[in-house]
């Protein structure tokens, strides 16, 4: 019997209840391998994968090679074919995409059927044949000299070029490469090359995002010398795509989709390595015809909490360079001289990508800088000497004894001391929250002694005991003056949104949680009104995407785990401006830098396939 053995599966934390439910709604004990295949897709998809291929389906990677004797078990109950595709393909609940089953078997890759037909969506939108070309191609050249100077080699003015004559551009860049200072010269080229109206939208996927999109841009524009009537297309705020789609709570509908389409001719989505394949789908569907779109990001982020990995996906089709024609047309317009690569077999799609290379924010005087690379290249060594070599920006704290974790918590009451002093003197509430976000503590966990939770209590012990706070009694509730609290999910309401982070204050009615809005303005509201909610002096790393700290302290477990990856790293790293304290065990640390994460998905493939329709 399966059914029980898939049971055990939840127990250990190897398969979601949820996934055995969807396998019990599509096979019964007859068909305990499409069972079987059911349970394992359900779960690749809560993993972050938008597929499965065949060629993965075999005993050893089962359960990543967790709980061999189950895995063992399970495979023999269920009688799993060596060879799945016959199997698969004679199950009433498994088509080619041509019927509305549950599960879609396409080139050797098993789907849920939500997901495949998502991922032909992005494809589709993405490799969509180049459109958008200027009517007066002639014309850019001289604004783009204008808005970029004339160097030999200028990626963002590079960048721009591709933006400006493409319907659909993908800009990828590290930090400090210049990302939000492209997208301004590139929005005043295209509000200087189009006569009348233009209507532009920003967005990114979380409300700190949209905040700091805002400010960055705002900061931007005051540098460019622009007429009163450009500035007024510029648009005053950017939003979360989730506010941006009209998302109905507790619901997959969105307000606008493709019966109802957003009002807009630019979209500039930030942060874009955090938009999921799902939500990617639902953005292109709700796109009117004519508009032109650019994605933002950095393709060695993090993926998506939720499935996919669509930006990083997208930009691997980018290391075959640009084709022959598009080299020359980019230097035509750039002055930048371009080479091309003669490759038949690539992807059209890499004629819409730019990547950033160079950083002005990090040097070589720049530890922070310096790791981030040897970290993105998974260079151990490279990372060990960067620590060795007396970077001030930069430091390792071992993390193996009981001293060693409480000198972890005095690090932080001292990181958060300065803000808290604030709080005590009754400061504005712009000052405090400027002062709290001088420093952060990333988490690679949710739960236990080394993750968000655990380090949550010992840090508010911790100044509780220092006199920085003052705890009410358990059974008084949790808020004090001082906490930081961050928001779990979106209510559309109160305009709060999942990541937007407040501080709690006196004010004249009592005590109420601040909250900086992506205008500038500050929302005070009452506790009692917040949604769901956590305490804020530990963060995950997915949490902390889209913000930059002073100050960033990442603490790693002290033993390893599959979440422990080479982009959680880098992406934690690459959050810090000025100052990163590491606190880690050195083989976890090691594992961690060789680590890749790995999501599966046909989207790469796809896009091919759809540039050669």
């Amino acid at each position: 019997m399966l059914e029980p053995l898939l049971r055990q599966a939840v127990e250990k934390r190897l398969l979601r209840a949820l996934d055995v439910q969807f396998a019990l709604m599509l096979a019964d004990e007859s068909q305990p391998a499409l069972m079987l295949a059911a349970a394992w897709i359900s779960a690749e998809a809560g993993e972050g994968h938008v597929c499965l291929p065949l060629a993965q389906m075999t005993p050893a990677a089962l359960f990543a090679g967790r709980h061999p004797e189950l895995a063992a078990a399970i495979w023999q109950a269920a009688g799993a074919p060596e060879a799945w595709h016959n199997l698969l393909t004679g199950c009433e609940a498994v088509s080619d995409g041509s019927l509305a089953t549950p599960l879609v078997l396409q080139q050797q890759r098993l789907y849920l059927n939500r997901m495949w037909q998502a991922e032909g969506q992005v494809a589709a939108f993405i490799a969509a044949p180049a459109a958008g070309e200027l009517a007066d191609s002639a014309a850019l050249r001289p604004v783009l000299d204008q808005l970029f100077g004339q160097q030999p080699e200028d990626w963002q003015k590079i960048a721009a070029a591709v933006a400006i004559t493409r319907k659909i551009a993908v800009i990828s860049g590290g930090p400090g490469t210049g990302k939000t200072t492209t997208v301004a010269k590139l929005l005043a080229a295209l509000i200087r090359l189009t006569p009348g109206p233009l209507r532009i939208q920003l967005a990114a996927p979380t409300g700190k995002a949209a905040a700091r999109l805002t400010e960055s841009l705002g900061k931007a524009l005051q540098s460019l010398q622009l007429s009163a009537e450009e500035q007024q297309k510029f648009p005053a705020e950017a939003t979360t795509l989730h506010r941006l789609l009209g998302a109905q709570p507790d619901s997959q509908r969105m307000r606008y989709h493709a019966a109802n389409p957003l009002h807009l001719d630019v979209l500039v989505v930030d942060e874009a390595s955090m938009v999921d394949l799902p939500m990617m789908a639902h953005l292109i569907a709700a796109l009117p015809k004519q508009a032109r779109v650019i994605f933002l990001g950095d393709r060695d982020q993090l993926a998506s909490v939720e499935a996919g990995a669509v930006l990083g996906d997208i930009c691997r089709l980018a290391e075959a360079g640009y084709s022959p024609a598009r080299a020359q047309q980019l230097s035509q317009l750039t002055g930048c001289q371009l080479a091309g690569n003669d490759d038949g077999q690539a992807s059209a799609v890499r004629d819409s990508i730019c990547l950033l290379r160079k950083s002005y924010r990090f040097d070589a005087q720049s530890g922070i800088g310096q790791l981030a690379l040897a970290v993105n290249d998974g260079d151990v060594a490279r990372a060990n000497a960067v620590f060795n070599a007396g970077f001030a920006d930069i430091a390792r704290y071992p993390l193996s004894s009981a001293a060693e974790y409480q000198q972890l918590l005095q690090d932080c009451v001292a990181g958060y001391q300065p803000y808290l002093q604030l709080v005590r003197q009754q400061a504005e509430p712009q000052q405090v929250m400027a002062a709290f976000a001088r420093y952060q503590l990333l988490c690679a966990l949710r739960e236990g002694a080394f993750g968000v939770d655990g380090l949550n209590e010992r840090i508010e012990q911790a100044l509780h005991q220092r006199g920085l706070i003052q705890r009410p009694p358990v059974a008084s509730g949790k808020w004090y003056a001082g906490r930081p609290v961050m928001i779990a999910r979106n209510d559309r309401t109160l305009g709060l949104f999942n990541g937007d982070i407040g501080i709690a204050l006196e004010s004249g009615e009592g005590l109420k949680v601040f909250f900086p809005l992506p205008d500038g303005t500050i929302k005070a509201v009452q506790p009692s009104r917040l949604p769901p909610h956590d305490t804020a002096y530990a963060m995950t790393v997915h949490k902390s995407q889209g913000s930059e700290f002073e100050h960033t302290a990442l603490v790693l477990p002290n033993h390893f785990l599959p979440v422990l990856t080479r982009e959680l790293v880098y992406t934690a790293i690459t959050r810090a401006r000025e100052r990163l304290s590491l606190y880690t065990d050195e083989a976890v640390w090691r594992q961690a830098v060789r680590v890749r994460t790995l999501r599966r998905s046909g989207l790469r493939e796809r896009l091919g396939e759809w540039a050669g329709a």
